[in-house]
């Protein structure tokens, strides 16, 4: 099964993105994520409006530049091949994205009301974590985890799950604004499959009557939107790494990420931090 929350490669493409799902093509209220390409010698200007964004390289350097501030981004080879440094935009903000020798960029973002000021952030200082264990193992790069980097609403993680393993599991939820315990947060899944042909699958499933209910085969370039619902597993090809980027966000008061697993699962929910 599969809905308008299954975002195939291309679906959102224009003239500026070659990914481009903002708060009106997702039907919700915060959560954006952009993916731009660069030839050599290329550049993007964007104004971040109402948004903060974060500028992740894909594959490739770049500089960022924002108003009389500049960031020189290292980046990577590519996704599979380590953590990248990266750069904050804030809101009310005009931003260039130059690359010397090309690549591609995720811009991933949320609306907010605070206005931080533009920052850099290391490739060393990015936590990362081994989550789960035996084929449950995925290894997390909280790049702009609530604990790590300091947003006004945005959460960006990313997960690298081995060929074979699952991941975002047990499935879990974060739909309901209940403090203390849960938070409500719209996400964004964007993957990449290591290696030609491969692919992965995602599943959501209703937390509510008539709620999100989505079971894709996902490869290089797809996206599925999580508005509800316990989503997991993410599950990747054997032989086939998988990433993906998560992009959340949400109207709660405190930006957190508090989570609820589902019931049928709670014996597998150890050691899911």
């Amino acid at each position: 099964m599969t809905s308008d929350l299954y975002v195939e490669k291309g679906a959102t493409a224009n003239a500026r993105y070659t990914v481009d799902i903002d708060p009106k093509r997702a039907g919700w209220t915060h959560s954006s994520l952009r993916i731009v390409e660069l030839e050599p010698g290329g550049t993007h200007a964007f104004s971040s409006g109402d948004s903060e964004w974060i500028v992740v390289p894909l594959n490739g350097g770049c500089t960022v530049h924002v108003e009389d501030e500049e960031f020189q981004l290292l980046g990577r080879e590519s996704v599979f091949s380590g953590v990248s440094d990266f750069a904050y935009v804030p809101r009310d903000a005009r931003a260039q994205i130059a690359s010397g020798a090309g690549g591609r960029f995720a811009l991933a973002g949320a609306k907010c009301e605070r206005r931080l000021p533009a920052r850099y952030g290391p490739a060393p200082e990015v936590p990362v974590e081994e989550r789960g264990s035996g084929n449950r193992l995925r290894h997390v790069r909280n790049f702009a985890s609530a604990d790590a980097f300091d947003c006004d609403k945005l959460i960006a993680v990313e997960v690298i799950t081995p060929g074979g393993n699952w991941s975002s599991y047990p499935p879990h939820k974060h739909d309901e604004h209940r403090p203390g315990e849960e938070a409500e947060l719209e996400e964004i899944y964007y993957f990449e499959i290591d290696g030609p042909n491969g692919f992965g699958y995602q599943r959501v499933s209703p937390s509510r009557e008539g709620g999100s209910d989505v079971l894709a085969e996902v490869r290089s370039g797809d996206a599925v939107l999580v508005p509800d619902g316990w989503h997991g597993p993410s599950i990747a090809q054997p032989g086939h790494d998988m990433y993906y980027l998560n992009v959340m966000a949400g109207p709660g008061e405190n930006r957190e990420w508090r989570i609820c697993f589902h019931p049928a699962h709670l014996e597998t929910a150890e050691g899911y931090r």
